[in-house]
């Protein structure tokens, strides 16, 4: 079956920087709209910045299939939160997102980057011992599915999994098959979850960075998301130099997002065109 990319003379080696759907949602609402209001509007403006490659949510990769032959837009992979940690929705869960991902298979998404949703996002509430297990066991079958067609799991986590001892993140990674449940490594959530902490991040990454399949890009100074991705807070060079010493050349997406106290320089075009052009120079060592 060819792809949509294959279509327009495109091969694997040009498939190197996306950019999640996220970051744009942060621009168009500080701009005081929304990017899905209009997803025809918001795929012109996402081209004009130099971007082709996206990670679209899962659930609504439906709504926008049509564009992204129109835009030339190709997608490897995709992100979906999954509620995992209560016994009686789970096979819903694994069901949904299974069925969701091999509809997305003609656009050529391989990797399903999945966050186990939390109990509530806006309070700190963290899961049971009893809850980690069922998430676990069925984020182990979600992948499982996954597999089974052709597909990758990426597990992926916000600050939240950091809490208490980063019991949440570590369970997921240490207590599942590293054949089956990947990673897709986000550097600032658990720099910040661990309280702006790069020790914590360097230790993620020598215990699961062979599980590395994927990274969400995003920096800060002083602690605040940046406009632009570039030199901050983390230091990449070092990330960079183990993904090259161990010979891992995951995906490459893009999520630098804007939060309440980001200063404002630069529109949503102008700031993914600089940070397209930053990841391009300084991670042309892993592209494909």
């Amino acid at each position: 079956m060819s792809l949509p990319w294959q279509a327009w003379g495109l091969n694997e080696n040009d498939l190197s920087v996306a950019c999640q759907q996220y970051t744009w949602t942060t621009f168009f609402q500080r701009a005081g709209s929304s990017w899905e209001a209009d997803y025809d509007a918001a795929f012109q403006i996402f081209k004009a910045s130099g971007l082709s490659g996206i990670e679209f949510f899962l659930p609504e990769i439906a709504k926008v299939k049509s564009l992204f032959a129109k835009y030339q837009l190709w997608q490897r992979s995709t992100y979906v939160n999954a509620w995992l940690h209560e016994a009686d929705k789970v096979g819903e869960t694994v069901n949904s997102i299974v069925q969701d991902a091999k509809a997305a298979k003609d656009l050529g998404v391989e990797i399903v980057v999945v966050n186990p949703t939390p109990i509530d996002w806006n309070k700190p509430l963290d899961k049971s011992d009893y809850q980690l297990g069922v998430q676990r066991e069925g984020l182990t079958e979600l992948a499982r599915q996954l597999k089974a067609q052709g597909q990758t799991l990426a597990y992926h986590n916000h600050d939240a999994e950091m809490r208490a001892g980063a019991r949440e993140f570590h369970h997921m990674l240490h207590a599942t098959d590293s054949s089956l449940v990947k990673l897709c490594l986000d550097p600032h959530w658990i720099y910040r979850g661990a309280g702006n902490s790069q020790l914590a991040l360097w230790d993620a990454v020598d215990m699961y960075g062979d599980r590395i399949v994927e990274l969400h890009l995003r920096q800060s100074v002083d602690g605040i998301w940046t406009e632009t991705f570039g030199e901050g807070d983390i230091e990449y060079d070092k990330l960079i130099s183990y993904l090259i010493k161990h010979g891992l050349k995951p995906h490459i997406v893009l999520e630098q997002a804007i939060e309440a106290k980001t200063p404002k320089k630069h529109d949503a075009i102008e700031a993914h065109r600089m940070s397209l052009d930053f990841v391009s120079s300084q991670f042309k060592a892993l592209k494909p």
